[in-house]
């Protein structure tokens, strides 16, 4: 690749991306500039300041995006109850294309000639990068140093950083780190001891939750308030979206709520185990369902049940910023517009338990649902009718033979 004199570069300040800023230096002779986000990994983000400040980058950007990123890229998505292969909550999955956005915004703001980001090239994040920066800057150059460079293992990363006097944090003594990724809405665990899909995870490695066994005796009770599906109040207190996914992980936790062990298809082809921590996610999908439930008409609520699989693959396999993805968000959103009220959850040692829901929207009726007398709000012969005419089909075929 040649023509490059300046490089943005998607910088955590963790091992990858601290000999990425490096290497690009040495390998292309062109000037870095860093762009960290602040997306609610739970780390200071500031130090990579420090750390690329060491390395001599000048142009350094550290940004606050966490209410962005719960307003822009989760909460739509929570409106759309998405779910990768009926499991993962698509924590890694949906930053990606915030980060993208910023990258070319940076490259443009800077004068930049490409950007680069730390994804190998057996994983799925240089595909959701990468389509997220072509989709927003389609004439953008992207450096993607580990499809280029000859170090091929954490071990050898840190040799390199030890030839060059980079500081590396959370190193076990020779060992390898898990490879970690973090943010507002979950925290992930690779590599080491998970490579064996039979090996169960070690207590030490969970961060964010408490095991079940350890939570509290006493169940915790919340109440979650919602307007067109996002919500807006816990315990009828007013939170900003970031705020809300930052209370609910809290409490989420400290009851053992969250936990995912996965292997699952990634869009490269090959099959990954990983072990997840959402735990304010999970509570957010079983309060969003439980609210969608008594304010969406049928048909409508089924027809996003059989468009979410489609739409959680948008979002894993790299596509937020696609056409299709942006009308199915158009549905959904759509039909938010009367999903309003408020759920009531139940927390105890590892699950979350709807207990109640309310909503002035509410299409339940219970004049109609009731098993009591229902003075006539509903004539119970008119089924018979209704289900002669949907096995019309059914006793035609078993006439002809065909049952």
């Amino acid at each position: 690749m040649s023509g490059i004199d300046k490089v943005v570069l998607a910088y955590s300040g963790g091992l990858d991306t601290s000999v990425i800023a490096k290497w690009l230096q040495e390998t292309y002779d062109c000037e870095v500039v860093t762009f960290t986000a602040d997306i609610g990994q739970g780390e200071e983000v500031e130090l990579a300041r420090a750390k690329a400040q060491a390395m001599g980058i000048k142009e350094i950007f550290i940004e606050d995006l966490r209410e962005e990123f719960v307003r822009d890229f989760v909460n739509p998505m929570f409106r759309a109850n998405a779910l990768y292969e009926g499991e993962y909550l698509l924590g890694t999955s949906i930053a990606r294309p915030l980060i993208a956005k910023r990258l070319v915004e940076i490259a443009a703001e800077t004068g930049a000639d490409a950007i680069s980001h730390g994804a190998t090239g057996k994983g799925n994040d240089q595909v959701r990068f990468e389509l997220g920066a072509y989709a927003l800057s389609p004439s953008i150059q992207v450096i993607a140093p580990w499809r280029e460079w000859d170090l091929s293992s954490r071990d050898t990363l840190l040799s390199y950083c030890e030839e060059h006097n980079i500081s590396v944090e959370k190193k076990l003594g020779t060992k390898s780190p898990y490879s970690m990724d973090a943010n507002l809405l979950h925290i992930s665990y690779e590599g080491d001891v998970l490579e064996n899909p039979a090996a169960e995870p070690e207590e030490a490695m969970w961060l964010w939750t408490v095991s079940p066994e350890s939570a509290p005796d006493q169940a915790l009770y919340i109440e979650l308030e919602y307007a067109r599906g996002d919500i807006v109040a816990i315990d009828g207190e007013k939170l900003s979206p970031a705020v809300v996914l930052a209370r609910l992980n809290q409490l989420a936790g400290a009851n053992g709520i969250g936990r995912a062990d996965i292997v699952e298809n990634r869009y490269v082809g090959m099959k990954s185990r990983g072990c997840y921590e959402t735990p304010g996610g999970t509570v957010m999908l079983k309060g969003h369902r439980a609210i969608e439930s008594l304010t969406l008409d049928r048909e409508l609520a089924h027809l996003k049940d059989e468009l979410m699989p489609r739409y959680a693959s948008l979002i894993y396999n790299g596509y937020w910023w696609s056409p299709e993805r942006i009308a199915l968000q158009s549905l959904i959103d759509s039909s938010q517009a009367y999903v309003n009220g408020k759920v009531r959850l139940k927390l105890y040692k590892g699950n979350t338990t709807v207990v109640g829901r309310e909503s002035a929207n509410s299409l339940f009726d219970e004049d109609i649902a009731t098993f009591e007398d229902d003075a006539g709000a509903y004539d119970q012969a008119d089924a018979a009718g209704f289900i002669k005419l949907n096995a019309l089909r059914l006793r035609i075929a078993a006439q002809k033979g065909r049952s």
